[in-house]
Order: C-alpha cells, then structure tokens, then sequence
C-alpha cells in the first residue's frame, strides 16, 4: 500500500522553506513504513507550518528573496537527492551547507509476506523528479552546479534493456526493487557465513542478510525466470546517478560496504565462485559493477538531456557518485568545525567522533586511519565515506521503527491520539510532556527502574550480528493507560540508547578512540532521544545547525562533482554547521543503578554501576550461556542470594532470567 508519511496525500509532495521574517517552522524527519504524523523524535522542534492558506504566498515571496540574494551575491546552489525507506527528499543547498528549500514526498512500500519488503524504482525516480522540480522552482539555472543523490542498499534488479525485473514470486516487474531491510535471504546469508571466506573480514566477521550477495543468491535460488533475464544488478544509490547520466559506474561506498569489494583489490573471484554466484565472474561483473568511482567524483558528463528534463535541472551539470543514505549523513555533520564548543573533540583528529544516523534505523559511522577489525561491526571500508579513511559502521536495524511499533501497538495509543490532537503536539511531543508531569522528583530516567525492553525486535545488526534474535518487555503490569504507555515509550529509548553504548564500547575496545556523538535523522529531533544518548553513553552529543544532515551532505557530493571545491573534507568543513550540544547529566546517576533500561546492559555485559557511576561489566558471549544455564540449576535452592556464592554464580543469578532469549 502507498504510504502518507506525515499526513500527505500520496503522490503530493511536501516544500518547505527556512523561516521568514514573520513566520516559524518545524522540520520533520523521515518516517519508516506505517509511521503516523509526527514521526519518533519529530516533536523536538516547535513552529507553525508554512503549508495551508499562505502556501502559495510564502513560496512566490521566498522566490523573490531567491532572486534578490542571486544579484546581490552570485550564490553557487547544490541539489542534494535523498532516497529513504518511505519518502524521497529533495534539498537546494548554498555553499555554506544552508538549506535553501526542502521538499518531501512519500514512495510506496509492499509487504507481500513477512520481512518481504519491496520498492519500485520507477516510482521512486518519478519522485525524485517531482520534489526536484520543486526546490529549483524560481532559482536561475545558472547557479545551479552539481547534484549529489544518496539512497538507501537497497537491490534493483533490471533486464539487458533496463526495464524492471520482479524480484517477487507474484511476477509483479513493477516492484523490482528488494529493501534493505528484507529479511528474505537468512538460509543464504548462513550459507554464505558457513565459507568463512577471507571477505567477510571486512564486514566484521559475518554478513548480514541486509547486504547484497545473500539477496542475489536469494534470486537465483527462487526466481529463475528473472536470474536469467536479469542485465544489471544495482545498488539503489548506483541506479539513481545511472538514470540521471546513463552510465553504469557504481560508487565506492556501495560496491565496497554492500558487495564485498575492496579498494585495493577489487572482486575477489574465489568469493562468488564459492558461494554459486560464479555467472557474475565469467561476464567481467558486468552485472554487478566493474566501474568504480569515489563518492563525489563526477559521473560522466553529467545529466543527460532526458534526465535534465525530469527534474527540471540544467543539462550538463555535474553529477556525483553516490552515497548509501547513511553515509551522506555521516558526510554532513561529522566534518564540522567544532571551535568554541568545549567539546572533547576539539583539536582532535576526526577519529574521535562517531556519527549517529538515526532514522527507520540507526548506523553508527566511526573513521580511523589505519584499519581496525572490530567483531560484529562492518568494516573497515577503505574511503567508503571520507576519502583516505577507513570507516566502521555499527547499526540497529529497527529504531524509529521501533518506538512507532510499540507506542502504536499499545491499548492506550487511541488516547494518546486524542490527546495529543487536543493540544496540538504530535504523540512523541506529548509523550515526553507526559513523562515530565508523571516523574515528580526524580530524574526521568528513573522511571523505568522496574521496566526493561530488548530492542532487537528485527534481529541485531551489532555488535551481537545475530538476527535471530528477538524483542522482549520485562516488567509489565496489568495497567492499560497513558503512564503505562509513555513508561514503555521511555524504556524503548532507553534500550535503543544503550545498544548504542554496547557498538561504542565494542567499537572503543578493538581500538577506535571516541569522545563525541554527531547525531542526524528523525530521531535526533527528539529531545528526549538526544538527552538518552547523552546519559548512557556519557559522551556529548553535537547536533548539527541544518537537521537534514543526510541531505547536506548528498549536496556535498554534488558541490565536489562541480569542481567548486577541492576535496570532501573542504566541502565538509564548509558546508558542515554545528546547531546544539547537549551535555550527558550526570546528576541522574545513582549508586548501585543504571539510569535506564537495563534489559540489554545485564545481558551483554552483568552487574551494574559502581559507586563512581562508571559501568564496570564483564561481557556474556551467546556461545557461554549453555553451562550458565547447567550452573543455575545446580545452585542450591533456599540460599541467599548473596552469600556463599561466587562472584560468577552472583552474575549467572542476574543474567538467567534473560537466558532464554537464547
């Protein structure tokens, strides 16, 4: 079904514009699949919307604005071209990475079976084209200079003339399009992880079912008509700037955090060979990609005249090899120069930060110099996101996502609804307002003391890289209200904040060196997301002044492709704009208690906080938990629970009432 993020009507698109003199507005994030209005972590931002009655005389007036600062400045212009899970933005940047203008409009989605998602790319480049259109409206083509497009991995399968390729056994070839976060593929992604094939180094030890191969081998194995109609195998990102300047080159980023390639030696034929899919090699990879550009380096000779006219740009202009979606987040925000700010990453080299991506899902993307193999994170991909770095990417599969999935599962949301219309706020903004007036003395945090969530509703991405596994809420009441549901709300947060710490530690522990977060995405326009962050992790979050970060920096890509600016890391530094820090609150620490839900903090690591406020956990591997079990029943029953035990014995009492996840 086509969705409404929002609350449009499909097929119309929403533009916006910073604010004027006598106006104020509220950005949103990008929602996921079945989110409703006010999308987790919208509600962080107050203002009136410049949609309605003076629509058209806001846009005629911006326009006019538009044409004055032109004359007056000569202003060089960038069209970032975001592709997301459930809508396709459009952003026209200045050099300074402001954005100008901005427009959303929503894509369809199909479910035809559990953790079966598809897309269809023609639907997704004729949305492209309508929020183009509309951010260049008005604007002299002139100055105009490059277009940068970001997407999320998701696989696009097309024949040899190009036309779509169903990739479902309805034999729909309209929906050619697998998303990134289809799970169809796990007997093939166990097959794949069985060779233990030296490439797998590189995605921190096991692949995940939301990468490539596993997909494509998917294909092979289940839709034979379409594997041997198939032409070309893209990447999302490599089939927007495909269809915008005809050629088939495909991007760093994609080829080698997706699809197993490197940078220094390109496809490793023993790889596919082993795994069945040995028809890609014969053909030089063809199919798969055998020209490969660094994101941001010009792709041919820019928009052709057919792709000039869809989206109402300039033919010619320069267009960039791509990003993944999550990258150009990582591009816009984690550049930024931080003078001034009293962060710890100040005179610091790059490496000290991680930017977090938080939307439908989350991605963590930390740099380094030289390569570090951190166990359940992908990577190290060689310039994958900032050219001569190498980059780790944790990430959780479903966060946005998941927050809308339990406060809309819940028996009070008909009520939250209510109320919240009532006032005016979205259901995130009143569910925090909520949590305020219901937690009287104490520190939010502490209200979920008796409540604790396992996030991996959708399998762990990292550190865990296991997606079998599954979601639980422990704590539970026969409450039915409003307290309940805000409690659970929180607690989600809270879990979500700490599987971010666990990637942070993992990632800290094999030998990345990491001060300060740089959050991006829907999520980070909740405050209380932001703040949980903080808390748990104990690290400052940065917030960039432009919160369509992903958007910035696919401009970026355009703004490098134009030959306006030397590198990435110059367009980074300019177009890159610190907005809000938010400091960790270490009042809300207590002795002998996490602040938070603790649900995932017992099961990975044990035993709590010490008196300082520092966690002092000792980790649980999966592979223990099987003489753990045998060691809690052979305690003796009616004993103390502290007394005559054993410091491992203490911790197994802790940690068996989570066991059976396992």
């Amino acid at each position: 079904m086509p969705l409404s993020p929002g609350g449009t009507v499909p097929g119309r698109s929403r533009l916006s514009f910073p604010p004027l003199p006598f106006s104020s507005r509220r950005r949103r994030g990008r929602p996921g699949k079945g989110e409703p209005s006010g999308f987790p972590g919208s509600g962080g931002f107050q203002g009136t919307s410049l949609l309605g009655v003076c629509a058209a005389r806001v846009v005629s007036g911006w326009t006019s604005l538009l044409r004055m600062h032109s004359k007056k400045t000569a202003v060089r212009y960038y069209v970032g071209i975001d592709v997301g899970s459930a809508s396709v933005r459009a952003a026209l940047v200045d050099g300074c990475g402001t954005v100008v203008a901005h427009a959303e409009q929503p894509i369809q989605i199909w479910e035809p079976q559990p953790d079966h998602y598809e897309q269809s790319s023609a639907d997704i480049w004729a949305a492209c084209c309508s929020v183009t259109k509309k951010v260049v409206c008005g604007v002299d083509a002139a100055q105009i200079r490059g277009v940068g497009f970001d997407a999320t991995c998701s696989l696009v399968v097309l024949d040899k003339q190009f036309q779509p390729l169903a990739v479902n056994c309805e034999g729909q070839n309209h929906r050619n399009v697998i998303m990134w976060m289809d799970h169809r593929a796990v007997s093939q992604v166990e097959l794949i992880n069985a060779t233990q094939h030296r490439v797998l180094n590189y995605v921190g030890g096991a692949m995940s079912v939301e990468m490539q191969p596993p997909k494509l081998l998917w294909i092979k194995e289940n839709l034979q008509e379409s594997w041997e109609k198939a032409g070309y195998f893209f990447d999302l990102p490599d089939f927007l700037s495909w269809k915008a300047t005809g050629v088939t080159a495909r991007s760093l980023c994609t080829v080698v955090c997706k699809w197993t390639y490197t940078s220094d030696k390109g496809w490793d034929d023993s790889f596919w060979k082993m795994i069945g899919l040995e028809c890609l090699v014969k053909d030089k990879y063809e199919k798969i990609g055998n020209h490969v550009l660094s994101p941001g380096e010009a792709v041919g000779k820019g928009l052709t005249p057919e792709a000039a006219k869809e989206l109402g740009l300039p033919e010619g202009i320069a267009v960039a090899a791509s990003l993944i979606d999550a990258h150009a987040g990582g591009l816009g925000v984690i550049g930024a120069d931080v003078k001034g700010h009293n962060l710890p990453c100040e005179n610091q080299p790059i490496t000290s930060r991680v930017a977090m991506i938080c939307g439908t899902s989350s991605c963590h993307m930390g740099v380094s110099e030289k390569p570090i193999f951190v166990p359940g994170v992908w990577g190290p991909y060689f310039s994958a996101m900032v050219p001569g770095l190498w980059l780790n990417e944790g990430g959780q599969s479903a966060t946005g996502k998941l927050i809308d999935h339990v406060v809309r599962g819940h028996v009070a949301f008909p009520e939250l609804q209510s109320k919240a219309a009532a006032s005016a706020h979205s259901i995130y903004t009143y569910l925090n307002s909520h949590l305020d007036l219901i937690k009287k003395s104490l520190p939010v945090g502490f209200l979920t003391v008796d409540l604790h969530v396992w996030p991996d509703f959708h399998g762990n991405r990292s550190p865990l890289t296991d997606l079998t596994l599954k979601g639980m809420v422990v704590g539970l009441t026969l409450s039915r209200g409003l307290d309940e549901l805000a409690l659970i709300y929180l607690a989600t947060i809270q879990a979500i904040a700490l599987g971010t710490r666990h990637i942070l530690e993992t990632m800290q522990a094999a030998g990345h060196d990491i001060n300060t977060l740089f959050l991006c995405g829907g999520l980070s326009k909740n405050p209380l997301f932001v703040q949980m962050h903080a808390d748990i992790t104990g690290k400052p979050v940065v917030l960039s002044r432009e919160v369509e970060s992903v958007l910035v920096g696919a401009a970026i890509l355009g703004a490098c492709a134009s030959g306006d600016f030397a590198s990435i890391q110059e367009a980074m530094v300019k177009m890159g704009k610190i907005g809000r820090v938010v400091q960790p609150n270490h009042e809300h620490k207590r002795r002998g208690t996490t602040m938070s839900s603790a649900a995932p903090s017992i099961l990975q690591r044990g035993p709590g906080f010490t008196s300082d406020g520092e966690d002092k956990h000792m980790v649980v591997p999966k592979k223990q938990t099987a003489p753990l079990r045998k060691k809690i029943h052979e305690t003796p029953q009616g004993e103390d629970s502290s007394q005559g035990k054993s410091q491992e014995q203490q911790h197994v009492t802790q940690v068996s009432w989570l066991l059976v996840i396992h």
